[in-house]
């Protein structure tokens, strides 16, 4: 047994030791008392307090990056973001977002004042600009993102149209002189757009096809545009997706697999593998679900031609279609589906045919060459219930050639999607680690054997939120679901709650006005941060794990650090002059 700077007491002391331990701070018994420094270096004796102090499984080995018990237990206890050290209520209405920059230097809120405000990162926080988005006819900000190099920042926001109908628009921002170089319509305002690169941004277009019916484009756009449009291509389709059940697609993000190289710290234990049930999520090649398929053919009379509409027919869908078609009008058949199910069921049989296949022979081999597109979509309901993975190929990351995307077949009308992860419940929020391998998914489930009869009825929804995670490089949910914070909306209103994820910690706002730390290693809750209303988002330097923003309903924003940092602020610094006349006077004497 490693034991270190002092030999392993007997268990009778131990035993003492852990009844004297009970009553004070543990802490300062390792990191004060000198009567107790061997105690304090006695790795068996903080490996035991770990255990119990954190409440955590003996089967969860030892963090990898830790030398020693005795540190692990106190950067768990000395380095998590939870003293506050600064409230900034520059904003006077709910601040809905925040983002740091990659450097750290800056970051930017958005707020339902209908402003986005950038930052100076200092020791002491101050406001660096503010720019009112009412002159540009939105109703308020929601999201923002800095570009790779920190030069540009994409800001999110509802815009208010013609007849007051409302879309969603993105502006970019230059950062050098807070000029504004696009604006790009998006639509529906929860896509909210990301960063490909550093100048070219993802937006979204939903086109009705029917009642319940639609189609999501996602476009990628040159921040560049307002000055460049006479010049070059400034926009290119990127994908098209069919949306069934009034679902459309929302919340997109880019993982860059490039950063899977840098070493990860979350592990996958057996024994949570064991466990876990998984009602939730099944990962599947393809956008449909078993559940939905056998729904409507319990539901249609078992006639030839709904059979043959069913089953596609014996030969194309479209005659399938046909056949069904001219069945249901001729009165040979009398069908016990609804005009959503039937409207549904006719888009399904019909992207059969138009999808276009993954372009398998052009994904690249090295993994390390991989981008992701991420977005929320759903196929049973509107609520964004399902998450869509889609690769973003090399030459599609340029907005050069054909303004409306490479040319297609009329069988090839929409795109594929590469992987579609289920969640069983309403996803509220999403975020990635910082080298992009695993995603961090915020839902409040459906009831486990609900049933979902109409689209725009979908289930009620668990006031408890579960905080999922998956590995993008294997596809799979590797840790059980962390559940500590709750949200009390129904599904009808349910919003976007941020999450963020940094080194070691991932944490998250509630509705019940706390913000929440976890462990990523441990799967353990560390902290909770309070608030006067819903903690909407949160947000890690990424430079420095040790400090968190969170931002409220209240109009704050919060700033938090560690017990370890604010002690090395708050130090008192040696007085020079001081040190000098005592020096003169010791001279003198």
């Amino acid at each position: 047994m490693d034991v270190v700077g002092s030999p392993l007491l007997p268990d009778s002391i131990l035993y003492e030791i852990f009844l004297y331990l009970d009553h004070i701070d543990v802490l300062s018994v390792g990191l004060v008392c000198q009567q107790w420094h061997a105690v304090a270096r006695d790795e068996f004796l903080w490996k035991e307090l770990f255990y119990r102090y954190y409440r955590v499984s003996r089967e969860v080995p030892r963090h990898p990056a830790a030398v020693s018990w005795y540190e692990e237990f106190q950067r768990l206890y000395d380095t998590i973001p939870c003293v506050e050290v600064q409230t900034l209520r520059e904003h006077n209405d709910q601040v809905l977002h925040l983002s740091f920059s990659h450097s750290g230097y800056l970051f930017a809120s958005c707020s339902k004042d209908c402003t986005v405000k950038i930052w100076n990162n200092e020791l002491a926080i101050s406001l660096l600009h503010s720019s009112n988005m009412r002159l540009y006819n939105w109703s308020y900000t929601q999201f923002s993102q800095f570009n790779s190099d920190d030069s540009l920042l994409l800001v999110s926001g509802v815009f208010v149209g013609p007849r007051n109908s409302s879309s969603g628009e993105i502006a970019v921002i230059s950062l050098e002189n807070s000029a504004f170089l696009s604006r790009v319509r998006n639509k529906p305002y929860d896509v909210f757009g990301c960063w490909l690169n550093e100048t070219n941004l993802i937006s979204g277009n939903l086109h009705r096809i029917g009642h319940i019916t639609s189609c999501s484009v996602l476009w990628l756009n040159n921040a560049f545009q307002g000055i460049e449009s006479e010049n070059v291509n400034v926009v290119k389709r990127l994908f098209k997706i069919q949306n069934l059940n009034a679902s459309s697609i929302r919340t997109v993000m880019v993982a860059d697999c490039s950063r899977y190289d840098a070493p990860d710290l979350l592990l996958d234990y057996k024994e949570q593998l064991a466990t876990t049930t998984s009602p939730y999520q099944h990962f599947d090649l393809g956008s449909e679900s078993e559940e939905e398929e056998e729904k409507p053919k319990q539901r249609l009379m078992r006639e030839p031609g709904a059979q043959a509409f069913l089953d596609g027919g014996s030969g194309t869908s479209e005659d399938g279609l046909q056949q069904f078609l001219d069945d249901l009008l001729e009165g040979r058949m009398k069908p016990v589906m609804s005009e959503r199910e039937l409207e549904t069921k006719v888009a399904e049989l019909l992207a059969r045919s138009r999808t276009k296949p993954p372009e398998l022979t052009q994904l690249p081999t090295e993994a390390s060459n991989k981008k992701y597109l991420i977005f929320t979509t759903g196929c049973l309901t509107y609520s964004p219930h399902q998450i869509g993975i889609k690769q973003i190929l090399p030459h599609q990351m340029t907005t050069a050639g054909p303004v409306l995307g490479e040319e297609r077949r009329s069988d090839e009308f929409f795109d594929s999607l590469d992987h579609v992860i289920d969640i069983h419940g309403h996803i509220i929020g999403m975020g990635l680690s910082p080298d992009h391998r695993y995603l961090y998914v915020n839902s409040r489930s459906w009831p486990r054997d609900c049933v979902i009869s109409d689209p725009m009825q979908p289930p009620p929804i668990a006031e408890e939120i579960d905080l999922h995670v998956f590995d993008l490089k294997t596809m799979k949910e590797v840790k059980r679901a962390l559940r500590a914070h709750r949200a009390y909306t129904p599904n009808d209103e349910c919003f976007f709650i941020f999450l963020d994820v940094s080194r070691d910690f991932v944490a998250s706002g509630a509705e019940d006005r706390h913000g929440y730390i976890w462990d990523r290693h441990y799967n353990i809750c560390l902290a909770k941060l309070q608030h006067d209303d819903v903690v909407n988002s949160v947000a890690f330097s990424p430079v420095e794990q040790e400090l968190l923003l969170t931002a409220s309903d209240d109009a704050s924003i919060k700033v938090w650090r560690s017990p370890r940092t604010v002690r090395i602020c708050q130090a008192r610094k040696p007085k020079p002059r001081r040190l000098l006349f005592s020096w003169l006077m010791n001279q003198k004497s």
